[in-house]
């Protein structure tokens, strides 16, 4: 071989080895997506989030917020479903409420039980918040049937009691037991894609494969005028999903199906919206 070609052979099997180093660092950024996009339901127009990343969130309460307790904290979630503690299915969770607490240090060891650290190993979407007054920080972990937290949280929500209200029963603040669609709202325009927010209150959710007879999973069926019915089975027990639906106007029903036996627990009045 001539004594300049060597060099340039070294240059090209140096820049072989970059694109090859380049291309294995792409395929693994994509794996997480590839393992995030199994929690999806299985519908032709669901799609993931925008921003591609699970995350837990409040529904109700927003940073900065003035407020009398005892309060109800709503409990939101994207990419993922929930379980019960001690239970396993998929990259499904429960959710933890840390009050005054950062994230923790250590993502390989369980959330302690304590006052600061709220379990809702029920499969639970909300609970009633007492404090007294003062200023607090909020924020939710997602963890597995061990209480170990994934990377799935939400970010710290600052809020200020300004009174404590003595004597005040939970139920009285919570309300019947129910199913909401939180969004979109009863006769509203959309844009596309569309969030769609769901809810239980004094239910709990959780994914169907460990057929838990307290529990149940949400299913979203849509209704377009002349169009068959599209169901949804939400059965990784999620609670949020995007969808980009053709135009036209919908009529979306909700129910919580029992993951025992199949059969409805709870359902919505049907909430109107249209895609223009």
């Amino acid at each position: 071989m001539p004594e300049d070609a060597r060099p340039n052979r070294r240059i090209r099997i140096h820049l072989a080895l970059t694109v090859l180093a380049l291309l294995a660092g792409s395929a693994a950024a994509q794996a997480p997506q590839a393992a995030e996009q199994g929690e999806l339901a299985n519908h032709p127009w669901v799609m993931p989030p925008p921003n591609w990343s699970p995350e837990a969130y409040f529904t109700n309460l927003r940073d900065g917020a003035q407020l009398e307790s005892p309060f109800v904290a709503r409990f939101g979630l994207s990419m993922r479903g929930i379980v019960p503690a001690g239970k396993t299915a998929g990259q499904a969770g429960h959710h933890h409420l840390l009050i005054n607490q950062p994230l923790p240090l250590d993502f390989k060891k369980p959330l302690p039980f304590t006052d600061q650290y709220i379990h809702f190993g029920k499969g639970q979407m909300e609970t009633v918040v007492d404090l007294p007054p003062g200023t607090y920080s909020l924020r939710l972990v997602l963890a597995d049937q061990g209480h170990i937290p994934y990377f799935v949280y939400s970010k710290p929500l600052k809020l200020t009691v300004s009174k404590q209200n003595k004597g005040v029963a939970p139920a009285s603040v919570v309300g019947e037991p129910r199913i909401e669609i939180l969004s979109p709202a009863d006769r509203s325009t959309v844009q596309l894609p569309l969030r769609v927010q769901l809810h239980a209150s004094g239910y709990n959710v959780s994914h169907a494969a460990p057929k838990l007879p307290d529990t149940g999973h949400f299913r979203l069926t849509l209704e377009r005028p002349g169009q068959k019915a599209e169901v949804i089975e939400l059965d990784r027990g999620q609670t949020e999903l995007w969808l980009n639906p053709p135009k036209g106007s919908y009529s979306a029903r909700l129910e919580l199906l029992n993951n025992a036996d199949g059969k409805p627990m709870a359902r919505q009045k049907p909430v109107a919206f249209s895609v223009p």
